[in-house]
């Protein structure tokens, strides 16, 4: 396979996980060029902001035209140590590898599910994402979901919702009629590259369309309503008027899978997440 990293639209954190890949390609015997107009284009996130505002017209080209695309995004285990390399979109929206894995490189990365809790006096966490990605497409505006949610949720409930909004992409024109709502606005934390202050561990449930939040939550122990285009979809819930009931169903093969779901720059350059993606491309292109 001949790969077209497209190394001019990434972030500015992207340079080693592309040249990371680009050695993995490589050592897998594979062709690597770079923001060219030959080979399977790999890009960096859907998000169609800054430097990456010029991938979506990569994107759309190559969905048009029904050629895969691979999409580079920063991971959710811990960020700027490991990534997400995928076929077709992010989250469960792309095929990152199989399914039906062993726990063993769940308890190499310790990733664990704890007990599903039960915070009576816990708020609603109502976490918004970033209206500019392709996630998004297709959508409403982010407030306009927002407030559409909130009403339906309080068909079901009085308990205390908490809106946090995306740490780029804040929420500035929220105005609500509704009882006992309040907005969180995220703090960076200092020392860190891209890491912000989410903290879920007191929360009744969060609520999330696709994004990272609902992962860690549902990791915490938390329940979570999600989009089927949610990684935690499979364990989480998808129908507001559970809210006071959710479900809370077993995780350890959803954590056993997701722990092939991301990785780090070593493995990168070991070729593990082509290898996981090489059935699929080869099904998939053109």
């Amino acid at each position: 396979m001949k790969f077209n990293l497209w190394t001019n639209n990434g972030a500015m954190n992207s340079a080693p996980v592309f040249k990371a890949f680009e050695i993995g390609a490589r050592k897998l015997g594979h062709d690597v060029v770079h923001n060219s107009t030959d080979g399977i284009d790999v890009i960096w996130s859907v998000l169609w902001h800054g430097r990456m505002a010029k991938n979506r017209e990569i994107w759309d080209k190559a969905r048009v035209q029904n050629k895969p695309v691979v999409v580079i995004e920063v991971g959710n285990i811990k960020r700027g140590i490991y990534w997400k390399i995928g076929v077709n979109g992010v989250n469960r929206d792309a095929y990152f590898a199989p399914t039906g894995f062993d726990g063993a490189r769940k308890h190499i990365l310790d990733l664990r599910a704890k007990t599903w809790k039960d915070n009576q006096e816990g708020d609603i966490l109502l976490v918004t994402q970033h209206n500019k990605s392709e996630q998004w497409r297709n959508m409403p505006s982010m407030s306009t979901w927002v407030y559409n949610t909130i009403e339906e949720l309080r068909s079901h409930t009085d308990r205390k919702i908490t809106v946090r909004s995306h740490p780029r992409c804040r929420l500035t024109d929220l105005k609500f009629e509704f009882k006992n709502v309040q907005v969180q606005d995220p703090q960076k934390i200092n020392g860190t590259y891209d890491d912000f202050d989410f903290n879920c561990k007191q929360s009744w449930a969060v609520v999330n369309w696709s994004s990272n939040p609902a992962i860690e939550a549902a990791m915490e122990g938390i329940p979570v309503f999600v989009s089927p285009s949610s990684l935690a979809y499979d364990v989480g819930n998808h129908d507001y008027s559970t809210i006071e009931n959710p479900l809370k169903p077993d995780r350890t093969q959803w954590l056993n899978d997701y722990a092939h779901v991301e990785h780090d720059i070593t493995e990168i350059q070991e070729g593990i997440p082509i290898i996981y993606l090489t059935d699929y491309l080869n099904k998939t292109k053109i």
